[in-house]
């Protein structure tokens, strides 16, 4: 019977596993590291781990390393987590390689600077290489020379030559190529056959052959002999070793720089923060701020956390958190962001989100956890990765058998390299590294400009939507009430009118009143004391400032309250409403003074905006809540394709859903409250946010800054990354396509015997082929 290793997943054989018996049940275990590890934590936790997939510590299973599986219910494990980038399901403390694909894992939360740990990898790699190539470069010589016409063997016979080359070799197998074979191994074992198998099993079959034919040639038949000379091939395993380490050397240091979005936003909290405390100012480090300490913030200095000014004003550098290169000004009372330049003055700040609170911590993990998504192309290349392997055996053997069987001689030679070559050219890394190397880098490159994308299937998906939906209030426009006109029908000023009128104003809490007290607080008009302050409901209001009765409100009220208002202003008044403005009448002392009028003026990007959306193809649905006569006046000044107005919340939903319905791929942007149900029908909910009012859960994408430019931004990333994901498979699918026909010696019949390809080559070809996926993907940081 067979029995399920809790902490590796291994299927284990009963009758020859380790076992222990905890709490009345007994547990199986492939090796001493999994069952002292599975003990370990009973004693910390009482109860037995559930299975999860994941590598352990074999001692004596050829296994290497401390694996270790994060459990959802149980606190992270000291020590940085590692992950595979083709199977993030596997995580482990530490550096290591993924029992699946052999991959290198890499750190599921980069660090501002590589770790000792992948430090020592990557040297360990480079020893291995150079040692390889110091030893394996006198190999290739010796058995490449006299093919050039080199009498080589008249100074070293060919059997000393042999046995140098075999003793030169066997450490660049044993020990520079030992990481190759090991994963090798392990994937044999687990039957998870992946790039490493078909390296093993390819150089390792040239390599004991070569020892067979070094020690019993005589054994060999004439179809082995070449010249009759049976053929050595340590040159072939040499080299590919050595090729190998290279390119998993490049690709190491390649993978690193796809991680350089996350380490860009870790670079930008400062390490330190100026804590003012009993009167009193000391630096302490970041980590002990705390929610309502107040801190010194210097200019030039960077913000260590999210909170409010409460003494000062500056001006702010956001632009590595919105994206917007514009200094946006701060005073007593706003929110400034942690990581964000300081430039002018200096300032008091209360720190009031710290820590894993703060909006960068947020985006930083938002990131990392899109980054590690799968977008669902990917399941269609597992599919196809996962028969990958086991038909390059098969199509290896059946090359193996053809040629021994309708080769030239010596046949079986030719048998074994070409179907050597088919196992080395071929390359699943590619195929598994086509989509995630991609999604990582556009992800990284979305949060340097202010984009936050929840997972990777939203990318795939954001490249196909062909509609969007945008509410008006805080999305095309500011959201908040302005006053756009002052207009005078007396002798009073423009300034008078506007201090008398904010004057009984600021007794009132309608929006249209905060906006003119607003604009008289902007002139630095000083108000004044008002009297007899009256307030009626949907007409207006009444007082009395310095002896001066003020009435304020719509015609029909100031007629009421027997005020003729003239045709002139009346006129400009309607002008006014027709521009989507609403409008306020002011009399004083029953002569009528002026007009007010207030909108909530459109963004100064929204026009552009609207102009690259169009230029994307797609079509704009402004609904709102807002009278027919506002938003009609709004849709045509810029250009939207369909308005509907006096919209309700469920009515937003039914027409996303109506959309859908007839076949469109629908985006809502919102501000992720108000818009709700109609973010979570749209096929992609767009959050539009400012600063640290972002709500990053509420949308799967999230703009930082709440600027319509960044849908289209979004939007246009998507396009880009996905064309960067099909370039790549483009070349993976292509690559092994020619490759491995080319490695099995289908051009022989064309081209001549010459047109074998040497695994050698194969194997340059392999190692290179990854490393030219990343850097396709990585071209995704400088694209624009």
């Amino acid at each position: 019977m067979t029995a399920i290793d809790p902490i590796c997943h291994m299927e284990v054989d009963e009758s020859t596993a380790l076992q222990e018996t905890v709490d009345n049940q007994t547990w199986y275990f492939c090796s001493q590291g999994c069952r002292d590890k599975f003990l370990a934590q009973h004693a910390e936790e009482e109860t037995p781990p559930e299975p999860k997939a994941a590598c352990c510590h074999h001692e004596g299973g050829g296994h290497t390393g401390h694996h270790e599986q994060k459990k959802a219910e149980a606190p992270a494990p000291e020590g940085t987590i590692y992950s595979c980038p083709m199977h993030p399901e596997i995580e482990q403390v530490g550096p290591g390689s993924c029992p699946i694909c052999g991959m290198d894992l890499e750190p599921i939360m980069p660090q501002k600077e590589e770790s000792p740990e992948e430090v020592a990898e990557y040297e360990q790699m480079a020893r291995r290489f150079w040692g390889g190539l110091a030893l394996g470069l006198p190999v290739f010589l010796l058995a490449m020379l006299p093919m050039t016409g080199l009498p080589i063997h008249q100074w070293i016979p060919i059997t000393v030559s042999g046995w140098i080359q075999f003793l030169l070799s066997t450490p660049v197998v044993l020990w520079a190529g030992w990481p190759l074979y090991e994963r090798a191994y392990r994937s044999i074992l687990s039957m998870n056959l992946n790039m490493f198998t078909l390296i093993g099993i390819g150089t390792g079959t040239a390599y004991i052959y070569s020892i067979i034919a070094l020690i019993f040639p005589g054994i060999f038949p004439e179809s082995f002999r070449h010249e009759g000379t049976v053929e050595l091939y340590f040159e072939a395993t040499v080299v590919i070793t050595v090729l190998v380490l290279l390119g998993q050397m490049l690709e190491l240091r390649a993978r690193k720089r796809t991680n350089s979005a996350i380490q860009e936003l870790l670079a930008l909290a400062p390490p330190t923060a100026h804590l003012v405390e009993h009167g009193e100012e000391r630096e302490i480090p970041l980590e002990e701020v705390q929610a309502g300490n107040l801190l010194r913030v210097r200019p030039g200095e960077k913000i260590p956390v999210d909170g409010i000014v409460q003494e000062g004003k500056s001006l702010i550098d956001e632009s590595m958190i919105t994206g917007e290169p514009v200094p946006v000004a701060k005073m007593q009372g706003d929110e400034v962001i942690g990581g964000t330049v300081n430039q002018t003055g200096s300032f008091l700040m209360e720190a009031q989100k710290v820590g894993g609170d703060t909006l960068l911590s947020q985006i930083i993990q938002m990131v990392s956890s899109a980054q590690r998504s799968r977008a669902p192309i990917q399941r269609v290349v597992d599919t196809i990765a996962a028969r990958f392997v086991p038909a390059v055996l098969l199509t290896s053997v059946i090359t193996f058998i053809l040629w021994s069987w309708l080769g030239p001689e010596p046949r079986f030679a030719y048998a074994l390299i070409n179907a050597v070559a088919v196992l080395i050219i071929a390359c699943p890394c590619a195929l598994g590294l086509a989509t995630p190397m991609s999604i990582m880098v556009g992800v990284g490159r979305g949060a340097k400009s202010g984009i936050l994308i929840k997972n990777a299937e939203v990318l795939e998906t954001l490249e196909k939507v062909d509609t969007l939906i945008v509410d008006k209030t805080g999305t095309l426009t500011e959201g908040k009430p302005r006053l756009t006109e002052c207009i005078t029908a007396g002798t009073l000023s423009e300034n008078e009118l506007l201090q008398l009128a904010a004057s009984v104003e600021q007794h009132s809490e309608h929006p249209l009143s905060q906006a003119v007290v607003v604009a008289a607080k902007d002139r630095e008009l000083s108000l004044s004391d008002v009297q007899d302050f009256d307030s009626i409901t949907g007409a207006g209001v009444t007082g009395t400032v310095n002896q001066k009765t003020v009435l304020i409100g719509s015609a029909a009220f100031l007629n009421e309250q027997s005020v003729t208002i003239n045709d002139e202003l009346m006129t400009q008044a309607n002008t006014l409403r027709e521009q989507g403005q609403g409008v306020i009448f002011v009399a004083v002392d029953g002569t009528l003074a002026g007009l007010l009028s207030v909108s909530d003026p459109v963004k100064e990007t929204t026009p552009h905006a609207i102009e690259k959306l169009h230029e994307l193809g797609l079509q704009i649905v402004m609904l709102t809540g807002d009278n027919e006569k506002t938003a009609n006046a709004v849709a045509q000044s810029l250009n939207i394709d369909e308005v509907e107005a006096g919209v309700k919340p469920q009515d937003k939903y039914q027409k996303v859903k109506d959309l859908r319905a007839a076949g469109h791929k629908v985006a809502m942007a919102g501000d992720g409250i108000n818009d709700a149900p109609a973010l979570a029908e749209a096929d992609v909910g767009i959050a539009m946010g400012t600063g640290t009012d972002v709500a990053i859960e509420s949308a799967e994408v999230t703009l930082v800054k709440g600027d319509l430019r960044g849908v289209a931004d979004s939007i246009y990333l998507s396009r880009l990354v996905m064309r960067n994901i099909h370039q790549n498979l483009l070349f993976a699918f292509g690559y092994n396509a020619l490759g491995i026909p080319i490695a099995a010696g289908i051009l022989v019949p064309f081209f001549g015997i010459h047109a074998l390809l040497s695994p050698m080559i194969a194997a340059a070809a392999m190692s290179f082929s990854s490393i030219s996926v990343i850097s396709n993907a990585l071209r995704l940081r400088t694209q624009s």
